[in-house]
């Protein structure tokens, strides 16, 4: 094993803010006790506005970024973790309090990392990362209704971005789970892939993005929401009564205008996901769901592979909108 490697590294001297892909040695890493040789890493909102300038989120520099990777433990500690185990990090603050995934080596602490799912290969944990665990994480809040509040089956689920990386996942598990899913999306030349995913019917947001009424007809059994403002404020004026409304994102705006009426007179929940600060032993679970709940085959037609210095050019487009397919970052490329 070499001592070298490659990673992108950030630093802000003077506000004098820079990125490049550095050769580092191993004597890099400060803190953490398991040495892993990473293989992939991917591109999510929060990666591209670190890139961009640290979008107010990293405090210390120099930073290897990227809140995500996949890869092989090479050096373990104590009884969980040993040489070969095949590992993944989503969140937990990396590549902002600490490296992260756009390097070919990282140095982490045991508790933020979780062994790979047998039937998952270190390439299609990246195809998910942050993005696809985030996405199971809404869809069990929605199938809450009838497993864990004991009220009637979800059958109509609406899914909005749902060319997004969150989105796409959430129809694909969701229309396995056996609901009928309506995917919101402003790209419809995405529709037939859509439906691949599972999607029963597909509609263009543009019918979901004037003011909403104070309440509406009762179409929704569930929400998988990514994208706030407008959108969402017509989502849960049409959920049913005691339906879940699952919130992660805010692509579309962080304001909600709505009422206090969906919630008093149909009891709609409205439920707020984050896949950041979840205890270990849930990520676990849901990372072990995964395998039952995907067609990988399916995912990988949405997804392009980059290497680290392709990252740093690219890394723009998402953030105007521009990236039509998922990002995996091979940092070996």
């Amino acid at each position: 094993m070499s001592d070298s490697f490659k990673a992108v590294v950030i630093n802000n001297e003077r506000e004098n803010f820079t990125r490049e892909v550095k050769e580092l040695n191993l004597d890099h890493f400060k803190d953490g006790e398991v040495l892993v040789k990473i293989d992939y890493s991917d591109l999510n909102w929060k990666d591209a506005m670190i890139l961009k300038d640290g979008g107010k989120l990293v405090k210390e520099y120099p930073r290897i970024p990227g809140i995500d990777f996949s890869g092989t433990v090479v050096q373990g500690y104590g009884v969980e973790f040993k040489e070969g185990d095949r590992v993944i990090l989503t969140g937990c603050r990396a590549g902002e309090l600490f490296d992260g995934g756009y390097a070919q080596y990282t140095k982490v602490k045991s508790e933020h990392i979780t062994k790979t799912p047998e039937r998952i290969n270190n390439r299609q944990a990246m195809i998910l990362g942050t993005a696809g665990l985030t996405a199971l994480l809404c869809a069990f809040a929605v199938k809450a209704k009838e497993e864990l509040l004991m009220q009637s089956k979800v059958n109509d689920v609406l899914v909005t971005g749902s060319t997004g990386g969150v989105g796409m996942v959430a129809v694909m598990v969701l229309a396995k789970m056996g609901m009928d899913v309506t995917a919101i999306t402003g790209k419809p030349d995405k529709a037939d892939y859509l439906k691949e995913l599972g999607a029963k019917n597909v509609v263009d947001r543009k019918e979901f993005e004037g003011d909403a009424r104070l309440i509406d007809k009762g179409t929704w059994d569930g929400v998988v929401d990514t994208v706030g403002g407008n959108i969402l404020a017509n989502a849960i004026a049409q959920t049913k009564p005691k339906g879940i409304v699952a919130i992660c994102g805010n692509a579309s705006g962080n304001k909600l205008n709505t009422s206090v009426i969906p919630f008093i007179l149909r009891a709609v929940k409205l439920w707020g996901v984050d896949s950041v600060n979840i205890s270990k032993k849930r990520k676990e679970f849901i990372w072990n769901e995964f395998p039952g709940l995907l067609d990988f085959d399916i995912l990988e037609k949405s997804v392009n592979t980059v290497g680290l210095d392709d990252l740093l050019n690219i890394f723009p487009d998402m953030l105007h909108g521009k990236l039509k397919n998922k990002i995996v970052v091979d940092v070996n490329k």
